[in-house]
């Protein structure tokens, strides 16, 4: 049994918050001034004049020295705030065929992109394959029961609901360039006010997310030693919070025989935390040129089913592109969470997917 004296205490500050309290709260956005977008335009045609295709960019080509304080201030709002940033006033239609040039510059200047999958891919295109995603990356998984199995990513590049979870990342970025015609509304809560409300309502389900948790490497590794692991979902270390969670993870280890079984109490644990999260989400509708920055330790987030514009003509589908960023001022994580994270010290360079 869990000894639930032994599991931390609540965490106090600004990460701890509430959607309702935290919409009319200003820290969290941030607008591009005229002179933001002309150094940015300047800084696409420095890269352009090379000749660089954006994944070939570096930091050092892509210099933003006027746009270095308010990078600064959101690198702070995101690890030692609220944990959310959001940029807006991009003008989309001005930058055309470089807007890759640009978001992966802007990524640079803000962290370091690691690889989201095991062909390293830098930046990925969240909209609406409709295809076998799963078929097409060699990730199917058939269930014990018989059923197909939809990895996350299979479920992330469709149209549906995506349930609460983190990124494999300290921070995801993503930028908005077409809208749905009508859903995709953003959820986002506070992990750390999930946290501080179990362990006030059931410390006992508190203490189990403390323990490991076996997730599947489904739709993010090629291989590896093992298609398993096991980590907890809520870790401190020095007074700071982290928790990695994506119940869809959860649920493919539950397929694989020689993964121990989940208890009921276990399902009533995660239950509680979906509900939770729920209950402390705060909504967001992202709208072109807006560029929204998630650190992974601190919130979950979601996302509505949507319905995209229909025109065989035009390729107008629901588009986001993502990067996932290594923070140079990123929090030490607890030694357990190695196993995801490869390297736990504080400002250093993990998580994404290792190539094999």
């Amino acid at each position: 049994m869990t000894n639930i004296s032994n599991i931390p205490h609540e965490i106090d500050g600004a990460c701890a918050w509430h959607g309702d309290a935290l919409a009319d709260d200003p820290r969290w956005r941030f607008a591009l001034s005229p002179d933001n977008i002309a150094e940015l335009k300047a800084a696409v045609a420095g890269v352009r004049q090379k000749g660089l295709a954006w994944e070939q960019i570096t930091k050092a080509d892509f210099s933003l020295p006027g746009m270095a304080p308010l990078l600064a201030e959101m690198a702070e709002e995101l690890e030692n705030g609220s944990g959310l940033a959001n940029l807006s006033g991009l003008p989309i239609a001005d930058f055309g065929e470089d807007l890759r040039h640009l978001w992966f510059g802007l990524g640079l200047n803000l962290g370091q992109p690691v690889f989201q999958d095991f062909n390293g891919q830098l930046m990925r295109d969240i909209q609406d394959e409709d295809r076998n995603v799963d078929a097409v990356y060699g990730h199917e998984l058939t269930a014990r029961d018989g059923s197909a199995f939809k990895s996350s990513k299979a479920r992330t590049l469709s149209n549906a609901q995506l349930r609460f979870h983190t990124d494999r990342t300290d921070v995801v970025g993503l930028l908005c360039v077409r809208q749905a015609r009508s859903g995709g509304v953003s959820r986002i809560a506070s992990s750390v006010a999930v946290h501080n409300t179990m362990l006030r309502r059931r410390p006992d389900l508190a203490a189990l997310l403390y323990e490991p948790c076996h997730r599947a490497r489904l739709g993010e590794e090629r291989g590896g030693e093992l298609l398993s692991y096991a980590l907890p979902v809520f870790g401190q270390r020095d007074g700071r919070f982290t928790s990695h969670y994506s119940r869809t993870y959860v649920e493919a280890a539950q397929e694989m025989l020689e993964v121990p079984r989940m208890e009921a109490r276990h399902w009533e644990a995660l239950d509680l935390l979906a509900e939770l999260a729920e209950e402390h989400c705060m909504l967001m509708t992202m709208a072109p040129g807006d560029m929204q920055f998630i650190n992974n330790h601190v919130i979950y987030h979601a996302r509505d089913a949507y319905e995209d514009h229909v025109d065989p003509g035009i390729d107008q589908r629901r588009l986001l592109h993502r990067l996932w960023l290594a923070m140079p001022n990123s929090r030490a994580l607890p030694d357990d969470h190695e196993v995801l994270w490869r390297n736990v010290a504080a400002g250093a360079v993990r998580g994404g997917i290792e190539l094999i």
